[in-house]
């Protein structure tokens, strides 16, 4: 049985939507580049006002809270990004998500420069580890992806200690700006629906689209 229709199999209230930011937890690797999923959503339940608190059995920070009609689970996993599949298929069981599509995954893009924010449903996985771990343990890759770009390293072979370092003094304020067009298309996302929050995530010069051809 694949982990939605065990979570169609859950009693209970369950979330309309699954929000997951996804990035390393020790405190050494806070405000680095491969952490911005988990700072987008972080500001997204301050803005909220709905506090995020640890988790054990789903190996996540998680909140629950309201916007409009919409009861939305906002997590970050406690886990290391190439084991966040284990915390989200735990979270997508706990609260009910029953379609890829009301799972929303809020990641660092090295295919979109720095500043660039782009939502899309489904598509690869870009040698990204979290998106690779999260597809592997739902048994699908149609989940909704709201990429937020952090650019390549000046070396194709620097990429792991790229992403674990923190952002130039210049990318820094680009990327600040993005999270913050991230949490808007969040709830635009989750107000509206997907085609609404690309009006306002996907507007913006893009980097390059992995995807493309």
């Amino acid at each position: 049985m694949s982990v939605f229709r065990r979570a169609a199999a859950r009693r209970g209230a369950t979330a309309d939507w699954l929000v997951v930011g996804l990035g390393n937890p020790p405190e050494r690797f806070t405000g680095s580049r491969h952490n911005v999923g988990a700072l987008a959503v972080e500001r997204w339940s301050e803005a909220l006002r709905c506090e995020l608190t640890a988790q054990r059995r789903e190996h996540a920070r998680v909140a629950v809270t309201t916007v409009g009609e919409c009861r939305v689970t906002l997590a970050c996993p406690s886990t290391f990004m190439n084991e966040s599949g284990r915390s989200v298929g735990m979270l997508v069981k706990r609260h009910g998500i029953v379609e890829p599509s009301r799972l929303v995954v809020v990641h660092d893009e090295l295919d979109l420069e720095p500043g660039q924010v782009r939502l899309k449903v489904g598509g690869g996985i870009a040698g990204h580890n979290g998106l690779a771990s999260i597809s592997s343990q739902l048994g699908t890759r149609d989940f909704v992806r709201l990429r937020i770009g952090i650019g390549k390293p000046p070396r194709p072979e620097a990429g792991k200690k790229w992403v674990l370092q923190r952002p130039s003094r210049r990318e820094e304020p680009l990327i600040n700006e993005a999270v913050d067009l991230a949490v808007a298309g969040l709830e635009m996302l989750v107000r509206d629906g997907p085609e609404a929050a690309m009006n306002v995530t996907n507007t913006r010069r893009r980097g390059r689209d992995p995807d493309a051809q």
